[in-house]
């Protein structure tokens, strides 16, 4: 029960029952309510500032959260980054060097990924961390290009693997023929006299001094590409192609043991020393070709001969004579 207040008239000498007025009472209502007001407003503010929102909680355990698989992603992308460069070493220093091929362009490897507007769409999202996804979607594009260009690279290894050994079968490694002696070198690669004109003229080849009907021998594995029989020139010729830029011919012939587009083995007989065409005495005349350029056939003799005999065949092809047969 509200409490009753009364004043003082002097005018009537009384005590007079005090009367509220409704205006008085709205405008007390108004300041009270106001003071809560402000008084809630102040706890709130001091609320906040001490103290976390469950929603605000939530939201610093997620951030917490992706920067620490944003860290654990950064680290693995590193270690990821760091195998792919090991591989990309032993692939240049190793492999390719043993294959004898040449180390890819560094400029392939770290070519970067095209687009400008690659990351368009992360950029149009306003994240808060759209810097930080950027900068590791490019490092992962990178890795995976990187990788990519490794996968094929390891693709072309397999591929000279693969070839290596029919590489080396198709290099002439052999005499063509039999001269366990070493005295059948008549004439080596280079200007030698020309046994008809007498004078200094580019020997094309180098010529062995055999018997009729001694065999020669194919010096690589490959097919036979001509098999021809002349009046002058190289006479009864024979000519292997075997591959990678190889080709041999065998000139001078007494017969053929093959015919044209017959694959031949390295050692397999293929005819007979003769004496035929431009020749003055049995003999092969016996040529190299790499990549449609004639070379000199002893630096090929290295299946065959010893360090010593080698250094003697050497030296007996230096020797300026005169060859036995021209129109090489």
């Amino acid at each position: 029960m509200a409490r009753i207040k009364y004043y003082y008239d002097t005018e009537t000498c009384k005590y007079e029952r005090v009367k509220t007025k409704t205006q008085d009472i709205v405008l007390n209502f108004l300041g009270l309510a106001s003071l809560i007001m402000a008084c809630a407003v102040g706890l709130l503010l001091l609320y906040n500032n001490y103290f976390e929102s469950p929603k605000e909680l939530m939201l610093k355990n997620e951030v917490a959260e992706m920067e620490f698989y944003y860290g654990n992603l950064e680290n693995e992308v590193d270690q990821l980054r760091q195998v792919v460069e090991a591989l990309e070493k032993r692939d240049d220093d190793i492999y390719r060097v043993v294959l004898g091929s040449e180390p890819y362009d560094v400029t392939i490897r770290n070519a970067g990924i095209g687009g400008a507007d690659r990351y368009e769409d992360v950029k149009n999202k306003d994240l808060n961390h759209g810097e930080i996804i950027i900068d590791l979607n490019k490092e992962v594009d990178q890795l995976r290009r990187k990788m990519y260009i490794q996968s094929t690279s390891y693709d072309e290894i397999v591929k000279l693997a693969n070839n290596k050994e029919k590489m080396f079968a198709a290099i002439p490694a052999i005499q063509p023929v039999s001269n366990k002696q070493l005295i059948r070198l008549a004439s080596g690669f280079g200007y030698r006299i020309h046994p008809v004109y007498k004078v200094k003229k580019f020997h094309s080849g180098i010529d062995f001094s055999a018997p009729i009907g001694t065999p020669i021998y194919a010096t690589a594995d490959g097919k036979v590409s001509k098999a021809k029989s002349r009046f002058s020139g190289y006479g009864k010729l024979v000519e292997i192609d075997h591959g990678f830029g190889y080709k041999t011919r065998y000139a001078h012939m007494h017969d053929f043991e093959v015919r044209e587009g017959q694959n031949v083995k390295r050692g397999q007989i293929i005819g007979y020393v003769g004496n035929t065409g431009l020749s003055t005495a049995p003999h092969l005349h016996y040529e190299i070709i790499k990549n449609n350029k004639k070379i000199n056939p002893v630096n090929y003799f290295f299946n065959d001969l010893d360090p010593d005999e080698y250094e003697k065949v050497l030296e007996l092809a230096s020797i300026e004579n005169q060859s036995l047969g021209g129109g090489h």
